[in-house]
């Protein structure tokens, strides 16, 4: 599951109407025109319910461009996101009463606080209503300094740790990428260095229990793992730790049980890879044959998050079938006839 670029805040639920079920439906707010609503429309196309989407006349369609790298070029980013509907409504105007009617889970991204004073405060909202209405709820914390520049008496990173502080103590399953806890919290891995593509993989464990010492609301903590030799290859993989159990599964592993990275060569776009991993992880947390076992659940996403990678654009259209494929070690890649 995972959303377009276009269309923010990124926030999924598990939903069912009177009128039959939808999988997931989508919270926002857009302009009140005919390319809003196609953003809309083509979210309804693959079954998302969009019926609370708020449409307003305050604001413009939020967006972000990208150039994809390669080799040892890197991509870039360019967001055009100010002055976005979402950013400018006001907590009040969505009806959390509703919304939560029936659902069972929120998932928020920190992408959306990031956007303005006012997109915090709604975020920070959606999360306290979702879970005082019995909703299971996630964040993928999404650090992006190029974001983060609502309120400039401080840092990026001080704001982004003082409003992520304000919406972590409401969260089940924080999900971050391999430096999301750094940039937020603090917390690093050992010696990890992203930009060198090193990461101390044992260390995860540690970053994640610090976590939840801090916030002991929260019952797993997953972390993707992406070693970046080049744009055109990294390796990915994930960890999910149990608060419960106490226990660290990693994803893929190799026959003996050892973690063994994906060696992802020739990426065709590794934009939306990350959320990605977290939709899947949610499906996975919530499906009867996989959610019993955490390296299930976790093989489950790092597999589906892969394959992401070879998709131009947001949107992930493998099926389970070629999840479960890869997951269970078919990786070659070969044509099926």
């Amino acid at each position: 599951m995972t959303t377009p670029g276009g269309a923010t805040p990124r926030e999924l639920k598990k939903h069912r109407t009177g009128t039959g079920t939808q999988e997931a439906a989508f919270i926002t707010a857009l302009p009140d025109h005919e390319v809003a609503a196609a953003a809309a429309m083509t979210l309804q196309h693959l079954s998302v319910d969009v019926s609370h989407i708020l449409q307003v006349a305050e604001g413009r369609l939020g967006t972000y461009y990208v150039e994809n790298g390669a080799n040892q070029r890197s991509g870039k980013v360019i967001y055009d996101r100010k002055y976005s509907s979402v950013s400018l409504t006001s907590p009040s105007a969505y009806d959390w009463e509703r919304i939560f009617n029936g659902a069972t889970w929120f998932h928020i991204s920190g992408i959306t606080p990031a956007l303005s004073r006012n997109a915090a405060e709604v975020s920070i909202e959606a999360c306290r209503m979702a879970k005082e209405s019995g909703l299971n709820v996630s964040c993928d914390l999404n650090f992006r300094k190029k974001l983060w520049d609502w309120d400039t008496t401080v840092s990026k990173h001080e704001l982004a740790r003082k409003t992520m502080s304000e919406i972590l103590p409401f969260v089940d399953v924080l999900i971050g990428n391999e430096e999301d806890a750094d940039d937020i919290l603090g917390i690093r891995a050992g010696e990890s260095n992203v930009h060198s593509g090193r990461l101390e993989i044992h260390r995860y464990p540690e970053v994640a229990q610090e976590i939840v010492r801090l916030f002991p609301n929260i019952s797993k903590v997953a972390i993707t793992l992406r070693e970046s030799i080049s744009a055109s290859h990294n390796n990915w993989g994930a960890m999910l730790y149990d608060v419960s159990k106490r226990t660290a599964v990693f994803a893929p592993v190799d026959g003996s049980g050892e973690y063994k990275p994906y060696e992802i060569r020739n990426i065709v776009d590794r934009v939306g890879g990350g959320d990605s991993f977290s939709g899947s992880l949610i499906f996975a947390l919530q499906d009867a044959q996989l959610r019993s076992r955490d390296s299930e659940v976790l093989s489950f996403a790092v597999a589906a998050s892969c394959l992401c990678h070879s998709i131009e654009g947001d949107f992930n259209y493998v099926s389970r079938a070629e999840v479960e494929s890869l997951a269970s070690g078919d990786e070659s890649g070969r044509v099926k006839r």
